[in-house]
């Protein structure tokens, strides 16, 4: 399987051969789903936390009597029911993550930038740096190459100036290669993957 690779000038540059382990898999949704509710869990901060009336400040001494007095029978003021007591079976701070295997996190990811590619939604860049690191000059360039909605990968190493100049791009996220993921794939139209990107994945899933 061959792609092309273009320039940020929009000039055709040789092409390159995409690995059919990585790029040729059958997507299959449940699978891509999965992997979504598995990020967007991990990412819950999970800090709820409301007082149970254990932890409210204020006596436990009872108030009123517990016959005769005409109403019904109370403890002490930190019960639940009252205004300012404390909050019965309430959210306490837990961690939201829920396991998902390591091979089906792996084969996710293989869907997602199959799915890509399969879409004619892949692009694949010579490099991905700015010299000037100017967004409306950026701006341009992708325009040129019609990208509007897109998820850029680079290698391990991002090109400072071409990260600052993307960073005021609206829908247009930059990633290095070992923080490609499932969701961030997904959100945007295109992926755009640089040559040392290429390499990285390969290296990675080799």
């Amino acid at each position: 399987m061959k792609a092309d690779v273009t320039t940020l000038d929009a000039e055709t540059n040789g092409s390159v051969d995409l690995n059919e382990a990585l790029f040729g898999v059958v997507p299959r949704a449940d699978i891509l789903q999965r992997m979504v509710t598995y990020q967007l869990a991990a990412r819950q901060a999970g800090t709820h936390k409301t007082k149970p009336r254990g932890e409210i400040a204020g006596t436990t001494k009872k108030f009123g009597r517990q016959k005769g007095g005409g109403g019904a029978r109370h403890g002490n003021r930190k019960s639940n029911i009252f205004v300012g007591g404390g909050k019965a079976h309430g959210p306490v701070p837990r961690s939201h993550a829920i396991d998902m295997p390591k091979k089906v996190r792996a084969l996710a990811l293989k869907m997602a930038l199959s799915s890509k590619t399969a879409s004619e939604q892949l692009v694949v860049l010579e490099d991905a740096k700015s010299k000037d690191g100017k967004t409306a000059g950026l701006r341009q360039q992708l325009a040129k190459l019609g990208i509007d909605n897109a998820l850029i990968i680079d290698g391990p190493e991002l090109d400072e100036n071409f990260a600052r100049a993307a960073r005021n791009i609206a829908c247009v996220d930059v990633l290095p290669a070992q923080g490609i993921n499932v969701y961030d794939i997904l959100r945007r139209d295109k992926l755009v993957l640089t040559k040392a990107a290429l390499s990285s994945l390969e290296e990675r899933f080799k």
